[in-house]
């Protein structure tokens, strides 16, 4: 063997061509991922936001048992109140508020990343007894359904099936 083909056998690497695919490959990938990295984080600033809303429906949930029933819930005698930040920048959540004679808590976000600040309601409804515990139901009140968390997030109904037309005799 001479030395030209021992120096051609030991250059092994990748060609322009592979090294290309590979960094296509890479740009597909960012271009996928980015979205769904910036919903993900969207979705979580969001859920800090539900979790500030707990402290707002145990307070309806204490004041209907107290004076018996939600249409008695005022703002002001459920002893819940919330202070955003003064520093706008500061924070992902920019208000809750309890609707009177009803307990609907309405918390609407800010500083997330969404175009539109993601907001929703929870909407108490009382057992049938006075005994029995309050169910709450989220809605999506602004912004996007995908930046909801799964757990307040609800399924579209069922479109009704068309007409089916009556069979021939």
């Amino acid at each position: 063997m001479n030395r030209r083909s021992i120096a051609r056998r030991a250059q092994a690497g990748f060609t322009l061509i592979e090294l290309m695919i590979v960094v296509a490959i890479i740009g597909i990938l960012a271009a996928v991922a980015l979205p769904a990295y910036q919903d993900y984080t969207i979705r979580a600033k969001v859920t800090e936001a539900l979790g500030q809303a707990a402290a707002a429906k145990l307070a309806v949930a204490e004041t209907a048992a107290t004076l018996g029933g939600l249409d008695k819930v005022k703002a002001a005698n459920s002893g819940y109140s919330y202070t955003a930040p003064t520093d706008a920048t500061k924070g992902y959540i920019a208000s809750v508020t309890i609707t009177d004679d009803t307990g609907v808590i309405t918390v609407t976000t800010r500083n997330t990343g969404a175009a539109t600040a993601p907001a929703f309601t929870l909407t108490p409804t009382a057992g049938a007894s006075t005994n029995d515990p309050l169910t709450w139901a989220c809605a999506l009140s602004a912004g996007e359904a995908k930046h909801l968390p799964a757990s307040c997030r609800t399924a579209a109904a069922p479109a009704t099936p068309p007409a089916t037309p009556p069979a021939a005799p």
